[in-house]
């Protein structure tokens, strides 16, 4: 096989790979129900006149299915943490007893389940998009290719593949989203 015609094929799965990783990241930030310590990646507080991520500036545990814990390694921190939760609007109020954040997660209503399912079809769709993206982006190489000298059969392998790991990778959307969708669902 034409070691251009394999460059675009790894190329292509590593972009394809990337949108389901991605996706992965934003489905842990949408809640299910249960308390996830995720919901509070991204977050960022005032460390000092610096922005920095809470994960670094606190630890951040799930006690029960229904608490969210926040200890700061430095008492100073329990006010800016406090702002930045509720600055991101995440559905919950956070309340701290003077040495840890609280943050109680209330329990969903069907219609704000429906919203979250919603939500994770959007991103789910941002992915297969990209994944289709990424497909098109190889065949568009591989014609290149195939107008420069490579012989056609290859060339017809070679999207004969990309199609293969367009399949795949876009199941894998699906069987996340499927997940995610129970996950927000189950009561």
């Amino acid at each position: 096989m034409n070691e251009d015609l394999k460059f675009i094929i790894e190329s292509t799965e590593e972009a394809m790979e990337a949108a389901v990783v991605h996706l992965e990241e934003e489905l842990v930030k949408i809640r299910g129900g249960r308390a996830n310590a995720g919901i509070l990646d991204g977050l960022y507080v005032d460390y000092y006149g610096s922005n920095s991520p809470l994960s670094q500036v606190a630890n951040i545990s799930t006690p029960d299915a229904r608490t969210i814990s926040v200890q700061p390694w430095e008492k100073s921190m329990l006010e800016p943490i406090t702002k930045s939760i509720q600055a991101a609007n995440l559905g919950f109020n956070p309340t701290n007893n003077g040495t840890i954040v609280i943050c109680s997660i209330p329990p969903m209503t069907e219609d704000r389940r429906k919203d979250l399912v919603k939500k994770a079809k959007t991103e789910g769709e941002t992915a297969k998009v990209s994944v289709r993206n990424s497909r098109r982006d190889a065949n568009e190489e591989i014609k290149k290719l195939t107008k420069g000298g490579m012989p056609e059969d290859e060339g017809k392998e070679g999207e004969a593949k990309i199609q293969t790991m367009t399949d795949n990778f876009s199941s894998k959307v699906d069987k996340h989203l499927e997940s995610k969708e129970k996950e927000i669902m189950t009561v």
